[in-house]
């Protein structure tokens, strides 16, 4: 652990660890012990939720209940499988009240967000088998956002430095025509910068189109309502909602998806299958061929139930307070940048993105991994654009944090990066598969573990 001692100005105020002292909810793992590469342990301080969030211990204690019952769904007569049917559709009810969906908006489980959305890309309007408009989107979207609608006729906008600005691009490009679908992120999974999603579907709706969120970093932290918003669908993850096994969802208007080509075509998404024809189902039930994720669907359903349940003010506070103390201790440190897309964003979730001069970005988090027990993102985090106009082909570091945080964990961020600054490595690095990992690691780790940390963490997006 660093022995540097933070500056006056990084330290927290009373109303800030009054507000995050503590975690908001308990998550499973929050005493985690990571092994440092000079000898010893330290709880593991877990600055990655927008990568994947800790599952809440409530729904880990809630699948340990499920499991029992665990089945198959929809054409089982036994007691467990109408126990696991029943779970899995009304599973459907809890989400969509949680997004506040409309009574008729339809709700698909898929695998994450990426696949909601290349579920919706399939299902665009078509005549005579070629798209009825274009597909409109931003140069700041994730890859999820972004590659989907490159297969279909689409064009792009590049985000001004301002919001204000940025919307009117959108306008000036919305007012030309052809646009049937804006597609939008909720917030940048780089920056974590609120976008105005109400304002945005009035826009599109003003020109004749419809929109879709992509809100896999926005739902985790804000409340969403797409009645009120006005809203036509909205996208989401359970990996970074609290609740393992990786189920997504597509929430939003029926008509597109009962008329789009069943996204997986097999059992359980048909009326009638002949040997060379098929009567396809309408409803979710048309997208969710073979046999369901249960359980995802039903841990992402009750991890909703969760945050629904959080007192708004409360949530909120404990997520600004760690960030801006966050953003405030970082720019204390001399050589350390924070980024942002807009001038003018007076909202953002629990996503601090920065850089370190003279330091390699993946050297930096190893570094923090190894020395400090810290765990953070490095690289271009799948918005390889907007990595590119913010000057950072080579990528940058992200902490992020949610529920199951503390302001201990920045604290312990803001230290080893001034110890960094200070003294430099304590450890020797090299380059293995592409990453970072340290020289000589003697460390051990469970024995169920089939890789050690360094080159199964390799990633192939890290070169052009």
């Amino acid at each position: 652990m660093s022995t540097v001692t933070l500056n006056s100005n990084t330290r927290p105020s009373s109303a800030q660890a009054a507000a995050a002292s503590r975690p908001l909810a308990a998550v499973t793992g929050a005493e985690l012990q990571a092994p440092l590469i000079q000898g010893g342990h330290v709880r593991y301080a877990n600055l990655d939720y927008g990568a994947s969030a800790p599952a809440l211990t409530i729904v880990s204690a809630y699948l340990n209940e499920v499991l029992p019952y665990y089945a198959s769904v929809h054409r089982g007569a036994g007691y467990a499988s109408q126990i696991s049917t029943s779970v899995y559709e009304n599973s459907r009810n809890i989400v969509r009240e949680f997004v506040g969906g409309r009574a008729d908006d339809s709700v698909i489980f898929t695998r994450n967000t990426t696949d909601s959305l290349n579920l919706l890309a399939g299902c665009l309007p078509q005549v005579n088998g070629q798209n009825t408009g274009e597909v409109l989107y931003l140069d700041i979207e994730h890859h999820a956002n972004l590659l989907p609608w490159q297969g279909v006729p689409h064009r792009s906008v590049i985000a001004a430095p301002t919001l204000a600005a940025t919307l009117e691009n959108l306008r000036a490009e919305l007012s030309e025509g052809g646009v049937s679908l804006l597609a939008i992120t909720g917030a940048s999974n780089v920056t974590g910068e609120i976008l105005p999603i109400a304002q945005l579907a009035s826009l599109a709706h003003e020109y004749g189109a419809r929109i879709v969120v992509d809100a896999a970093q926005l739902a985790p932290h804000r409340r969403i309502n797409i009645a009120e918003a006005d809203v036509d669908y909205v996208v989401f993850s359970g990996h970074k909602l609290y609740a393992p096994f990786g189920a997504g969802v597509v929430v939003g208007r029926p008509d597109w998806l009962d008329a789009g080509p069943p996204h997986l075509a097999g059992g359980g998404a048909v009326r009638e299958a002949r040997l060379d024809s098929v009567s396809w189902a309408t409803g979710p039930a048309r997208h969710e061929g073979g046999s369901p994720n249960v359980l995802g669907a039903a841990t992402l359903a009750r991890a909703t139930q969760v945050l629904a349940g959080l007192d708004e003010d409360a949530w909120h506070a404990h997520e600004a307070s760690i960030r801006s103390y966050l953003v405030d201790g970082l720019r204390a440190i001399d050589g350390v940048t924070v980024h942002q897309i807009f001038s003018d964003s007076e909202d953002t979730i629990g996503v601090v993105n920065f850089s370190v001069e003279g330091f390699d970005a993946g050297l930096v988090a190893a570094y923090l991994a190894a020395e400090h027990g810290i765990g953070l993102r490095d690289g271009r985090f799948c918005a390889h654009p907007l990595l590119k106009r913010l000057g950072l082909p080579s990528g940058s570091l992200r902490a992020s944090f949610g529920v199951g945080s503390r302001l201990e964990d920045a604290t312990r961020l803001l230290a080893g990066i001034e110890e960094l600054k200070h003294t430099g490595l304590g450890w020797d690095y090299v380059v293995d598969e592409g990453r970072w990992v340290p020289a000589n690691d003697h460390r051990t780790y469970p024995e169920w573990a089939p890789n050690t940390p360094g080159t199964a963490g390799a990633a192939p997006c890290t070169v052009d």
